[in-house]
C-alpha cells in the first residue's frame, strides 16, 4: 500500500498575533505543523509499521516548510515532496486540491490522508474537494484505520449521531480527526537522520500544471480582511462572608449587566 499524506504550515497558535490594518502583523511569527495534520502523519507511520505501507508526504509552501518536513521524516515518514511554487501564496482550498489532485496522479497512491481542518482557518474543505476532484471514496472526521486486504479499509468516524463504522474500496481519501491517536515525539536517532534526507522539491510547472489550470487565477475564496477579536475588560473578585458576596453579585447581575 502506497500512502499520500498531506501536510500544511499554519502558524503557532499559542502564541500572540497582532492585527493591523486588516492583515496579520508578519513579524516575530512562528510556523508549526498544522495540529491535525501531525494526526494524519502518525496514522501513516502505524499503518507502515504495522501494514507494511509506504508513505510520502507532500507539503505546499515556501522554504520555511523545510523544518516541518524534518519533523515529519523523525516520526517516521519515508519520502517527502515539497510543493514550493511563489504563484500559490495565496492559493484557495480548491487550488491546493488542484494541486495535491497533481501530485497524487504522478505517484500512483492507494490511500490519501489528510487533516481533517486546518487550524488557522478551519475550513475543512481541501482533502473532500480532493477527493471529489479525483472521483474517490472519501471517509472525514476518522478515528481509526484498519486495513481488510489490499483492495480495502475499514474506518470508523465520528457521525452526527454517533461512531460510524464504514468500508471503503481503495484507493480512496481519509480525513481524520484529532482523536485518531496521539502523535509521537520523534526519538533524536530519528532527528538526527532526518537531517540527511533528501526533500523532493519541485513546482507547478514540474507537476506539468500552471497557476491558470488549477483555478489560480479566479480563486473561488479570497481573506477580505483580519479583525482583532474584542477584549473583555476584567473581571471583579470578591472577598469576605459568603452571605454578602451572594447579595452583592446578585445585585450587580440584576441591576448593573442586566441579566436577571
Amino acid at each position: 500500500m502506497k500512502i499520500l499524506t498531506t501536510v500544511k504550515k499554519v502558524v503557532d497558535v499559542e502564541l500572540n498575533m497582532h492585527v493591523e490594518d486588516g492583515a496579520i502583523v508578519e513579524d516575530g511569527l512562528q510556523y508549526v505543523i498544522n495540529a491535525w495534520d501531525e494526526n494524519a502523519v502518525e496514522a501513516s507511520v502505524q499503518l507502515k509499521e504495522n501494514n507494511g505501507a509506504e508513505t510520502t508526504l507532500v507539503s505546499i509552501g515556501g522554504p520555511e516548510n523545510t523544518d516541518m518536513i524534518r519533523k515529519c521524516y523523525a516520526m517516521g515518514i519515508e519520502n517527502a515532496i515539497h510543493v514550493d511554487d511563489p504563484t500559490l501564496t495565496k492559493a484557495d482550498s480548491s487550488v491546493f486540491a488542484k494541486v495535491l489532485q497533481k501530485v497524487y496522479e504522478k505517484g500512483d497512491y492507494d490511500l490519501i490522508i489528510t487533516g481533517k481542518q486546518a487550524q488557522d482557518t478551519d475550513n475543512g474543505q481541501t482533502g473532500i474537494i480532493l477527493a471529489e476532484y479525483l472521483g474517490l471514496p472519501c471517509a472525514s472526521n476518522v478515528i481509526s484505520i484498519e486495513v481488510m486486504d489490499d483492495q480495502h479499509i475499514k474506518v470508523s468516524r465520528l457521525g452526527d449521531a454517533g461512531t460510524e463504522i464504514i468500508e471503503l474500496e481503495l484507493p480512496a481519501v481519509v480525513t481524520v480527526s484529532d482523536s485518531i491517536n496521539e502523535p509521537r515525539l520523534p526519538a533524536m536517532r530519528g532527528i538526527m537522520m532526518a537531517k540527511k534526507k533528501k526533500i523532493d522539491v519541485i513546482d507547478l510547472s514540474a507537476l506539468g500544471t500552471s497557476l491558470d489550470e488549477v483555478g489560480g487565477a479566479a480563486l473561488k475564496l479570497e481573506i477580505a480582511e483580519f479583525m482583532a477579536s474584542k477584549t473583555r475588560k476584567a473581571g471583579q473578585k470578591f472577598e469576605g462572608d459568603a452571605a454578602e458576596i451572594t447579595a452583592r453579585v446578585v445585585d450587580l447581575l440584576a441591576n448593573e449587566a442586566k441579566v436577571l
